[in-house]
């Protein structure tokens, strides 16, 4: 098993042959190359690898892509490139990946060329949009099946119940919808739904990867890593704000730390020093998600965690939208315990034991003794978890099955 701060940490085993068809993925691994985005792709793209697809990742955008080094948008993509080629080769896919440069329609980088990625798509048994991160183009009519998995939901739907013309255009190009808001037609979500049909799904995890020999280092916290403040992607539902930005959610429980028997960190960024003062005076510790940013460094602090303890954005919350997050899935995967704001993903997950769900202080605390009174338990139950729920190739298996193709 590889150490905890693995360094490298070797993704790839033995495939099966690739005689199931070809599927692309779209994401954003390249134009935000980040720990966490980074993650997700990875695990899609294994999740359809190992179930016997010949499996493509391209990105094909005009949007800007983002420096690694200091997050501003960039129009030198040199480095981006080099980013994809190289965790494409970990996962010996390393022939298998195109980028085509923001607003030229004549380069490609990877293995083939603009014909070559022309072909593709029309090859492609299915192509697709992991967290709506491609914008559907012209030359994208040559696709016979696109799917759309939305990581975030609650704004799209949010938007075409409130009559976004462009929303909606952009929608009905997808032949299968697929959304991490479980809760979504419930009775008790708040969400509308209109127009298009949802169907669910969940953030897949490469388990094995993230496996551990035993518990974590003396001294370590429930952690989570997290954008404190955002100031765009709120949305409007007959006349109520479902805000965006985490903080707001943070706010309600910063009085948890100071009363939790477990010590309680938060890798932050988007933050003023006032509020990081704040935090820390609640008894929270802190420090810059920033030393994440490389997708080894997040997956080691994630299995060097006691666990993690966490909020939801309101825009998840409030309307019950049953949303569950992808880097939870993570310290599951690990046989890290997971307390998470509840946004009604209870329903359908099991709780009480390796996950907790909470909505008040008193829930978070009652979670937290939990964990800390029989460690060794909790953490057993969250593989289990992981395995049961989240694994890749069940995941993944699943949305194929739902479109065909399996």
């Amino acid at each position: 098993m590889a150490p905890l701060n693995a360094p490298g940490l070797k993704l790839s085993r033995a495939y099966p042959p690739a005689t199931r068809g070809t599927v692309v993925l779209w994401g954003l691994m390249g134009s935000y190359p980040f720990g966490g985005m980074t993650w997700q792709v990875l695990h899609h793209l294994v999740g359809f690898r190992r179930l016997g697809f010949d499996v493509w990742y391209v990105e094909d955008s005009d949007r800007y892509v983002y420096s690694a080094n200091d997050y501003g948008k960039t129009a030198d993509y040199e480095a981006n490139v080099d980013y994809i080629a190289r965790y494409m080769d970990r996962l010996d896919l390393g022939q298998r990946w195109i980028f085509r440069a923001p607003h030229s329609y004549e380069t490609c980088r990877g293995a083939r060329d603009m014909d070559g990625l022309a072909r593709l798509y029309g090859e492609a048994d299915a192509v697709f949009n992991l967290c709506g991160a491609q914008e559907l183009l012209p030359h994208h009519s040559r696709i016979r099946c696109l799917v759309y998995l939305q990581t975030d939901p609650v704004a799209d739907q949010v938007a075409v119940a409130n009559g976004d013309e462009a929303k909606i255009q952009e929608l009905d190009a997808y032949h299968h919808r697929f959304t991490y808001g479980a809760n979504l037609n419930a009775a008790d979500c708040l969400v509308p739904v209109e127009r298009h049909s949802w169907l669910t799904t969940a953030p897949p995890v490469c388990a094995d990867w993230w496996e551990t020999d035993g518990p974590p280092p003396a001294g370590a916290a429930l952690t989570t890593i997290a954008k404190w403040r955002h100031t765009a992607k709120d949305v409007v539902w007959q006349d109520e704000p479902w805000h965006w930005s985490k903080h707001h959610e943070f706010l309600r429980f910063m009085n948890v730390a100071s009363r939790s028997p477990l010590p309680l960190e938060l890798a932050v960024s988007s933050i003023s020093e006032e509020e990081i003062g704040e935090l820390n005076r609640h008894g929270w510790r802190t420090i810059p998600s920033a030393t994440f940013k490389d997708p080894d460094d997040y997956f080691a602090y994630i299995r060097r965690s006691l666990g993690e303890f966490t909020v939801a954005k309101e825009q998840y919350v409030r309307p019950r939208s049953g949303w569950f997050s992808d880097r939870s899935v993570c310290y599951l995967a690990a046989g890290r315990p997971v307390i998470m704001q509840e946004t009604g993903f209870s329903r359908y997950l099991p709780t009480g034991e390796g996950l907790f769900s909470f909505s008040t202080e008193e829930e978070a605390l009652d979670a937290i003794e939990a964990v800390h009174a029989d460690y060794r338990r909790h953490s057993a139950a969250a593989r289990r978890i992981a395995r049961e729920f989240f694994d890749a190739e069940r995941v993944i298996g699943d949305l194929l099955r739902r479109v065909g193709l399996l």
